[in-house]
């Protein structure tokens, strides 16, 4: 991870939390001092948590693990698409759907659908419609785009989540904490760390402050992935398809003879 100080974080207000009127009683160990009735959050906790975020995610991305980035609020959304597209990881900036990730069928079927009009749109297959029927297709395409094209490869639930706000985002931590998914997050001192498995506290509402924690995190993912595609090819596995393709032959060798055989 590159050098981050106290002072850049000061500058970027990572330090400011919620008023004490708001606050977690959970975030207490994270939380330095109150002033004018707004809580300060200990910055020194902060790194300790960024480097321990970041090199669990670069552990995971390493493995090649799929590790979903997760930001619908304003602040949080052109953030987390710019970093997710850059080191090519699903990311999810609009209305988290229910059941994304414990009724990951529907998000399938939606991701099936979207190919299937984006292909059929290809071919001109939409042009024998009526022109409203063709602008219901594209309308409808748009809002598909919209509401999953950022995980429209994914073909599995995510290993990893990676979540910017955990009070904006709750549904999404809830349902990774239900399918024991990891969980990383920026946790403000209105919200429960509890809920995640690696939190990250800090300012979530600055954008200064989620964008300086959102590039590490992608960062992390980048370096991870750089490192599983230097790994080299398990021999085992490659054994593994060798066997699997001489079986393969024999069987449709054994097919060839069958089939000659007079009736």
């Amino acid at each position: 991870m590159r050098e981050v100080t106290l002072e850049e974080m000061l500058k970027r207000g990572v330090h400011f939390g919620h008023r004490e009127s708001r606050w977690h009683p959970k975030m207490k160990p994270y939380i330095h001092t109150l002033r004018q009735g707004i809580h300060i959050i200990n910055l020194e906790r902060t790194l300790e948590c960024l480097h321990t975020a970041y090199d669990f995610l670069k552990q995971q991305a390493s493995e090649g693990k799929v590790i979903l980035f997760v930001g619908t609020k304003r602040q949080a959304q052109k953030l987390i698409r710019d970093a997710a597209e850059r080191v090519e990881t699903p990311f999810i900036t609009e209305r988290w759907i229910g059941g994304t990730l414990t009724n990951f069928v529907t998000i399938v079927k939606l991701i099936r659908k979207l190919k299937q009009l984006r292909s059929a749109r290809e071919r001109g297959d939409l042009q024998k419609y009526t022109k409203k029927e063709q602008l219901g297709f594209t309308q409808e395409i748009e809002h598909l785009e919209h509401l999953i094209g950022g995980i429209e490869r994914l073909d599995k639930t995510p290993d990893v989540i990676f979540v910017a706000d955990t009070k904006q985002d709750s549904l999404a931590i809830e349902e990774a904490r239900k399918l024991h998914i990891p969980r990383v997050a920026i946790v403000d001192t209105n919200a429960n760390p509890e809920l995640v498995d690696y939190p990250i506290p800090a300012n979530d509402d600055a954008v200064s402050s989620l964008e300086l924690i959102i590039s590490l995190m992608a960062e992390a993912v980048e370096e991870g992935k750089k490192l599983f595609s230097q790994k080299p090819v398990d021999a085992g596995v490659i054994a593994s398809t060798d066997d699997h393709k001489d079986k393969m032959h024999t069987a449709s060798a054994k097919l060839d003879k069958i089939e000659k055989i007079p009736v």
